[in-house]
């Protein structure tokens, strides 16, 4: 016959199974809801690099038809160049949208920051210029991150996004990059000339649902409230920070907190 103290026992080791079991569940929708976010940032993407892709055609077939027109040499070649130019461009824009529908793993691996920006302002230079959005971008070189590179580029999109939005007649936008020595960690930067976010929302704005929007622009985009409490999610999953401070009429400022993988730290030290 089992004691008090054993059924104590007991019922204390059931419980501590159902909370592992919770804790399971919630990883999982965690997970889900990045799968979900990433796949709509990748539908926002496509409608946007469509009609890149219809102005890259555009370039090709008239230099193309400009170099069949002309004997000329000099304007053969250069035509020639625009042509490749504009290939090259589409094969990028090709890379970085296939690498985003193909990874949906949760491996890490030594990422070179500068990179991951530079492939997401590819992705939205058209969409940059449409909205009339300026762009700063400063990059210091920095030591490489431990990071999946996908997630960190879905990020990424979605502040750089969430920045358009908030300069529908236009603006500044500002991006960095540094290595802050004392905390051993990469910063990344982003600032908008904006309207600003109120102090009692700021406070929850990386709650799930809670959004500052009344739902998607003209654009399509945004109003989930789901984007930022994915991206922290996101952000901690790899042992970083994220903060974001917002004055009204000013803008707003988030940074991301990465730290440096080990080979560099060892890499510097020595």
């Amino acid at each position: 016959m089992e004691t008090p103290q054993s059924d104590s026992q007991n019922g204390l080791d059931t419980c501590n199974q159902e909370v592992e079991i919770l804790r399971d569940q919630v990883e999982a929708l965690k997970r889900q809801l990045i799968d979900a976010q990433r796949l709509t940032a990748l539908g926002e993407l496509v409608g946007t690099t469509t009609h890149e892709f219809n102005n890259i055609l555009m370039t090709i077939m008239n230099y193309t038809q400009m170099a069949m027109r002309h004997d000329d040499e000099e304007m053969r070649q250069k035509s020639f160049d625009r042509i490749l130019d504009a290939s090259q461009r589409a094969a990028k824009i090709t890379n970085s949208v296939l690498g985003m529908a193909r990874n949906r793993s949760d491996t890490k691996e030594p990422t070179d920051l500068s990179r991951i920006i530079d492939d997401a302002l590819v992705l939205l230079e058209r969409e940059m210029n449409k909205y009339r959005i300026s762009l700063d971008v400063q990059m210091d070189t920095v030591p490489l991150s431990d990071v999946n590179g996908n997630q960190i580029q879905q990020v990424l999109l979605n502040l750089l996004i969430n920045a358009r939005q908030a300069m529908p007649d236009g603006g500044n936008l500002w991006i960095r990059l540094n290595h802050d020595k004392d905390t051993n960690c990469n910063h990344l930067i982003i600032r908008d000339a904006g309207s600003g976010i109120a102090e009692e929302k700021l406070r929850k704005i990386f709650d799930p649902f809670f959004t500052t929007k009344a739902g998607p622009d003209k654009s399509g985009k945004g109003g989930t409230g789901l984007g930022l409490s994915s991206c922290k999610h996101i952000i901690e999953d790899h042992q970083g920070k994220m903060r974001v401070e917002s004055t009204v009429g000013i803008g707003t400022q988030f940074t991301i907190m990465l730290p440096v993988c080990e080979s560099s730290s060892n890499a510097d030290a020595a």
